[in-house]
C-alpha cells in the first residue's frame, strides 16, 4: 500500500502553516500541484518526505525552470500524472482529456483552489488550497493505493476562512 498526500495552490511567502506540516507527515510521497511561489515554500516541503511537482503559473522563475510542467509517475502498477492546471475551463472535462492525453489512471491537478474529486474510469482530484481556498475550507487530499487499486479522499484542515461559509454554516446551525 502506498499513501500520497496530493496538495496545490500554498500561495504563501512565510512558514507553512503547522496543520498543513502535521497534515503531510506519515505519508509516502507528497505530490504538490504547483502554485509553492517561492523555492523557500519548495524546499520546507522538500525536508518533509518524498516530494513530487510540478510548477504553477505563481511560481517563482527559478522553480518554473527547475520543476516540469507535467508529471507521470508509477506507483503500485498505478500511473499518476500531476499538472497545475488541466485546462481553462472550470468543469472536469478538461481534466479528463488531459488525463486521457497523459495516459494516467489518476490525475491531480491544481488552481482551483477548491477540492473537487470524481472517481469514474479515472480519479480526478483536486486538493484545493490549504491556505487560500475558494468557496471550500482549506485542504488537502489523501490517495491510498493497494493492490493496482485507487482510493480518494478530500481532507479538510480547520474551518472555512470564507466568510461567506462561514455565514452558510452558520445558517445551518453547524
Amino acid at each position: 500500500m502506498t499513501r500520497i498526500i496530493a496538495v496545490s495552490d500554498t500561495h504563501t511567502e512565510r512558514d507553512l502553516p503547522k496543520e498543513l506540516v502535521e497534515a503531510v507527515k506519515g505519508y509516502d510521497i507528497i505530490v504538490h500541484a504547483g502554485d509553492f511561489v517561492t523555492s523557500e515554500i519548495y524546499d520546507q516541503f522538500d525536508s518533509l518526505g518524498r516530494l513530487e511537482a510540478v510548477f504553477g503559473n505563481s511560481d517563482s522563475h527559478r522553480l518554473k525552470s527547475t520543476l516540469p510542467e507535467r508529471l507521470t509517475l508509477e506507483v503500485d502498477g498505478v500511473k499518476v500524472g500531476v499538472v497545475h492546471m488541466p485546462s481553462h475551463s472550470f468543469d472536469l472535462t478538461g481534466a479528463g482529456m488531459m488525463a486521457r492525453e497523459m495516459e494516467v489512471d489518476v490525475l491531480i491537478f491544481g488552481h482551483l483552489h477548491r477540492p473537487i474529486i470524481d472517481q469514474g474510469k479515472k480519479l480526478l482530484l483536486c486538493p484545493g488550497s490549504p491556505v487560500l481556498p475558494r468557496m471550500s475550507a482549506p485542504s488537502v487530499a489523501e490517495v491510498i493505493i493497494e493492490g493496482g487499486s485507487v482510493k480518494g479522499r478530500i481532507v479538510p484542515l480547520g474551518a472555512p476562512k470564507c466568510n461567506y461559509l462561514k455565514y452558510a454554516e452558520s445558517l445551518a446551525g453547524t
